[in-house]
């Protein structure tokens, strides 16, 4: 009894020194908090009903690239191995906390010398007059055994219960990841598919633009041979036309780079992009409810992504920090073990078993856990950084994208009516001119602010197209 009473006030003391000098990993960080609207002086309080991509975007040829592109992009399918990876993950941090049981069949050999404790006690059993001639151990000495073996951590403290939580929240986490590879790849295809409509749309104003400039120059050239211009007038009508070709080609080698970063993207070899021919149509179904900043808590993929990478910081910190207590371990093994192999079933003769607790304390390897902890400090420091970043970002993307929808309409608004002004200016300037009452200067710049406010008018629409995708994915939708 007291040699039992040594042991347990031994085990108890190793057990209070360690828990009494376990480092302390300090408070858990705050939560990020949110404006209560996204503009300021705003009264938007609306819960966003988020609709599927397919409803915002009502172009049926963008909506077979996004489809093309979500089967057969090549991040994307690399993020679903991902997740399978941390699958597997889960499922051994699973394992971790279950008893291990394994089937062990196993033979050997052991050869004992013949001026050692074993071999001359072993050659003794011959003549022992209590064994009989089965029980003799023979030299060299045969192993054979057959049985089940085990082995479990308590766990006590709950640093395995932590691993699990940290595998299972980074498993979420690699969901919430795809999801906003989703988003982000339906966001390229758009992108890529308004741009290239675009360009289209440069492209035949460019040529329409040409045809005028081309009847210009053929008018200068008439004037002059009556001498009603001079060759300064040609020269600057036919370099304005070549600045044209020029331009004309530089869009349509965007063209062919466009449609290969489209086909790229859905994972395809370069090759034409089937597109709408009517530019300046609806394209995306116009919304403007984006309802409340903390609304991204939920909507937005890479939010939640970074929350649940956050939380499995914290539970690596946690079993970082129960490392220092002392761990319990259960050891055992039942099985059928003799060193004659025709002996081995004679039961329960050769049933043999062991059964082991331990309880195993860290003394001298407690800097190496420290440091353990320390990185587990500093990473859940940078999960927390990392998700008010992400927080801070999805703010700033919708607030930029809401006031870039109301700015962008009435550019596209008042850039229409220039071009409409435009347009009148040329006709006016060539037919001043066919009556002299007009130089080629005039009818030159007339010409040049037409194409210039043309292109910013492509280029508005364009922008505007652009900024309902980007609230639209702003405010978490795509991956739904």
């Amino acid at each position: 009894m007291n040699r039992f009473n040594l042991v347990f006030y031994y085990i108890l003391s190793v057990f209070l020194l360690t828990k009494c000098s376990t480092p302390k990993i300090g408070s858990e960080p705050l939560k990020t908090k949110v404006p209560d609207t996204f503009q300021p002086n705003s009264n938007d309080t609306a819960k966003i009903h988020m609709v599927k991509w397919r409803t915002i975007l009502i172009d049926s040829s963008l909506t077979t690239h996004i489809e093309t592109a979500l089967n057969n992009n090549f991040d994307l399918r690399s993020a679903l191995q991902r997740v399978q990876i941390l699958k597997a993950g889960l499922y051994h941090a699973k394992a971790i906390q279950m008893p291990d049981l394994s089937l062990n069949l196993a033979s050997g050999v052991r050869k004992f010398g013949e001026y050692t404790m074993d071999g001359v006690g072993n050659y003794d059993t011959r003549f022992s007059p209590n064994l009989s001639s089965n029980q003799q151990i023979p030299n060299p000495l045969p192993d054979y055994y057959a049985g089940f073996q085990t082995s479990w951590e308590i766990d006590f403290w709950g640093k395995l219960k932590n691993k699990k939580k940290a595998a299972a929240d980074r498993f979420m986490a690699s969901q919430y990841g795809k999801d906003f590879i989703v988003t982000n790849l339906i966001k390229e295809v758009a992108l890529a598919y308004f741009e290239l409509v675009a360009l289209d749309n440069e492209s035949s104003m460019l040529q329409e633009n040409i045809a005028l400039q081309e009847s210009a120059l053929e008018l200068v050239k008439a004037k002059k041979s009556v001498g009603m211009a001079n060759e300064l007038g040609v020269e600057l009508m036919k370099t304005q036309l070549i600045n044209s070709q020029v331009i004309l080609a530089e869009v349509n080698q965007r063209i062919i780079e466009t449609e290969s970063q489209l086909n790229f993207i859905c994972g395809a070899y370069p090759s034409r992009v089937k597109r709408s021919t009517s530019y300046f149509s609806e394209h995306v179904q116009h919304f403007m409810t984006i309802g409340v900043p903390s609304d991204l808590m939920r909507n937005r993929p890479d939010i939640r992504q970074s929350e649940h990478e956050l939380k499995a910081s914290n539970a690596d910190l946690k079993s970082a920090q129960a490392a220092f207590f002392p761990s319990i371990n259960i050891n055992s093994a039942m099985g059928l073990q003799s060193f004659n192999s025709a002996l081995l079933l004679e039961t329960p003769a050769s049933l043999a078993y062991n059964l082991i607790g331990g309880l195993t304390a860290p003394i001298f390897n407690r800097r190496k856990l420290k440091a353990e902890l320390m990185a587990s400090k500093a990473e859940q420091n940078q999960a927390y950084n990392n998700y008010e970043k992400t927080v801070v970002n999805a703010f700033r993307e919708v607030y930029n994208a809401v006031n870039k929808i109301n700015n962008t309409q009435k550019m596209y608004e008042l850039k229409k009516e220039e071009v409409e002004i435009l347009k009148k200016s040329i006709v006016t300037a060539t037919e001043l001119f066919a009556v002299g009452r007009a130089n080629y200067l005039e009818v030159i710049t007339a010409q040049k602010n037409a194409l210039q406010a043309q292109i910013e008018l492509i280029n508005c629409y364009r922008n505007y197209n652009y900024s309902f995708i980007e609230l639209y994915i702003s405010i978490g939708g795509g991956w739904q």
